[in-house]
């Protein structure tokens, strides 16, 4: 081979793009509050990978290399998700609406799996006692549902994380 770290870099491109549909896929909302089993899947599966990306190579070199191109990788895919509309729309999660002037859209809530409680949960820490009295409630990209009031003098800067999907990853 003519260059002996082509099989690394093409196998660490490989994995990273993988891992970036399963996240996907699979929901990366629910990184945005990590519990102890959610750290040991992610180790996990750093783990599981790594001989995907370095095969028999574990020089430091090669270690290095794969590394090397993951954040080159990283770098261009957020670069390229800037300027390319349309691959940030595949790639990139967007913020979604779950309330608009106290109407709560059923589709979007189920779709998402956001339930009446969390919801709720989310307008007492916003210093709402009722779902009419949100202007709106976004789900955001990083997994936080923001709240407007319809009381622009009760406006407050708190973010509800969700927790309801960790349950589920506990459990396993």
């Amino acid at each position: 081979m003519a260059f002996p770290y082509l099989d690394i870099i093409i196998r660490s491109v490989a994995v990273y793009f993988f891992m970036t549909i399963a996240l996907r896929i699979f929901g990366k909302k629910e990184l945005s509050q990590l519990n102890t089993a959610d750290i040991i899947l992610i180790l996990l599966i750093s783990n599981s990978v790594q001989n995907a990306m370095v095969g028999p190579d574990t020089s430091l070199i090669g270690g290095l290399i794969a590394a090397l191109v993951l954040f080159s990788i990283n770098f261009a895919v957020k670069k390229l998700t800037k300027r390319f509309k349309t691959l940030g729309d595949l790639l990139l999660d967007k913020p979604e609406i779950l309330i608009h002037d106290g109407i709560l859209d059923f589709k979007t809530l189920s779709r998402l799996d956001v339930s009446h409680e969390e919801l709720k949960e989310a307008a007492r820490e916003h210093g709402l006692e009722h779902l009419t009295d949100i202007k709106l409630a976004m789900l955001e990209i990083d997994g936080t549902i923001s709240i407007i009031s319809k009381d622009q003098k009760q406006l407050k800067q708190t973010h509800y994380k969700r927790k309801h999907n960790h349950k589920n990853l506990q459990k396993l």
